[in-house]
């Protein structure tokens, strides 16, 4: 994992989808680091758990 990434996998954090990507998953922040959230919408208020972290982004499922 990289240690500059604010989140860890595993973990669950509170987020609102601010975006979404080309790709229709939802994007979340966590101190301006990326999280894809498939099946939200903007202006979601969701709890996310994340499945994997990435250089510069992860990936996370509404839990």
């Amino acid at each position: 994992m990289d240690s500059n990434a604010p989140v860890e996998t595993g973990e669950s954090y509170e987020v609102t989808i601010e975006d979404i990507a080309r790709e229709g998953d939802g994007i979340a922040r966590v101190n301006g680091f990326v999280i894809f959230v498939p099946g939200t919408q903007v202006g979601d208020e969701v709890t996310v758990k994340v499945t994997k972290v990435m250089r510069k982004f992860a990936f996370g499922e509404v839990v």
